[in-house]
């Protein structure tokens, strides 16, 4: 059974049950009917299955084994009534048949089909074709590997339900029309596939991280899925650095998520949180999958920006305050990450430390190579040129930025944060009064690394 159910709550164990094993289930089913829309429907029906029974029969002994099983006996009933399609009859029926038929005779539910965490993988480059734009890429994961409900998918992503349903839909028809198989691919379109799988959960945890527009300013259910999508990502190809990277990324950033709000709702940033809030065990479990990978590449296999961007996010880890951080290792490989993958944004948190390492002119200096425009009116820029010029003196200019940055979120929280540097910065400009003891500058960064 699931880790937190207990033999008193039929409900929590289904929906642990679902959580855990969805995809193991839409995999495996997809595999045998090759219809990515029938294997979640025959998925669904075993969990209404179990809604309706569990609570009356009690837990089974394997949940997952019983889903599995129901699941496959829907399959039949289903192919029974389609006279044209009775070798699937018989395809299923051996599946049942092989598996005794009775969920409780199964004892691990890895035995029950050939290559099952494979089907896991198969799935994710499914819901990741390249036919599928970014965003239907990132609902359909939820969806079809993260076991989340399409409500749940909207509320993530600000939608309504019905618009997010009607995104999978699309996305579903898309992959029947180009005819998309549950297969593994090889050479170039495989790791072509795999970035996308992980950009794709990457995507999903930074939309979680800082949700792009709503009155919260993190959306941890969407973080914890990320995390959780990227670990089962890195059991299933665990001798690829980046895959690794990717989770170290992950559980060192969202180590975080504790001490990001103060008790009254306030966002902290970086260098204001209380670093003994940060998760202990996501840390230690993020540096250990770093490790890892950076074993792997100590063999010659390549790594690329997931394993940098954890290497900075390590830097950070390590540091039990925030004057220890070595700044001038995370410029460093700021420096690196933007040789490897240059863009705006790595560039506006190449400055950043560039201004914590050698001064906020120095950061300056980086900022002023970026691209705005590049950035689509994003306050990213705008916040960190105004918490460059802060710790230059600047006060004025400063305050303008964060103005700027303000106006450009559509996220409350992000929003009260800067106004709230706006009003101080605009505080420091002031001339002082007499008898005043000179105005110092103010901390703070933006939430990068």
């Amino acid at each position: 059974m699931p880790a937190g159910t207990t033999t008193d709550d039929p409900s929590g164990a289904v929906i642990a049950a679902w959580r855990a094993e969805s995809a193991r289930l839409v995999g495996a089913l997809t595999r045998m009917t090759r219809d990515v829309d029938l294997a979640e429907d025959l998925a669904q029906d075993a969990l209404l299955a179990a809604l309706e029974q569990w609570p009356v029969t009690g837990i089974p002994d394997n949940p997952s084994a019983w889903l599995m099983t129901t699941a496959k006996r829907r399959g039949v009933d289903h192919f029974r009534r389609a006279d044209t399609l009775r070798r699937k009859v018989a395809e299923l029926e051996h599946a049942l048949d092989r598996d005794g038929g009775e969920e409780a005779q199964v004892p691990d539910l890895d035995d029950q089909v050939d290559h099952i965490e494979d089907d896991v993988l198969r799935l994710m480059f499914l819901s990741c074709h390249p036919a599928l734009t970014p965003e239907s890429r990132a609902a359909l994961t939820l969806r079809l590997v993260g076991g989340l409900t399409t409500a749940e998918i909207a509320r993530g992503f600000l939608t309504s339900e019905a618009t997010m349903g009607q995104r999978i839909s699309r996305a579903k028809k898309t992959l029947a029309s180009v005819r998309a198989e549950l297969e593994m691919p090889t050479g170039e379109e495989r790791a072509a596939r795999l970035d996308d799988v992980m950009a794709v959960i990457y995507l999903i945890f930074n939309e979680g991280y800082t949700a792009t527009a709503g009155a919260d300013w993190m959306r941890p259910d969407l973080t914890a899925e990320a995390t959780r999508l990227a670990r089962m990502l890195a059991d299933l190809a665990p001798d690829e650095p980046e895959v690794l990277g990717l989770q170290a990324l992950l559980e060192l950033q969202g180590s975080r998520t504790p001490a990001r709000l103060s008790p009254d709702g306030t966002p902290m940033l970086l260098e204001a949180q209380d670093r003994t809030q940060w998760d202990p065990l996501m840390v230690r479990r993020g540096l250990a999958v770093l490790r890892a990978a950076s074993r792997l590449a100590a063999t010659g296999t390549p790594v690329g920006t997931y394993f940098l961007q954890a290497s900075i996010a390590a830097e950070h880890a390590v540091a039990a305050r925030s004057e220890d951080t070595d700044w001038r290792r995370i410029a460093a490989l700021y420096d690196v990450l933007a040789q490897a993958a240059p863009g705006p944004v790595v560039d506006v948190n190449r400055a950043v430390a560039h201004g914590r390492a050698y001064g906020a002119e120095a950061g300056l200096a980086v900022l002023a190579t970026v691209d705005a425009a590049a950035l689509g009116g994003s306050p990213l820029l705008p916040s960190v040129r105004g918490d460059l010029l802060e710790r230059a003196g600047r006060f004025a200019e400063a305050e303008a930025a964060f103005s700027e940055a303000a106006s450009s979120t559509r996220n409350e929280g992000e929003r009260t944060v800067l106004l709230r540097r706006a009003e101080a910065n605009a505080a420091s400009g002031l001339p002082p009064l007499p008898g005043d003891q000179h105005r110092t500058q103010h901390g703070g960064t933006s939430d990068e690394g």
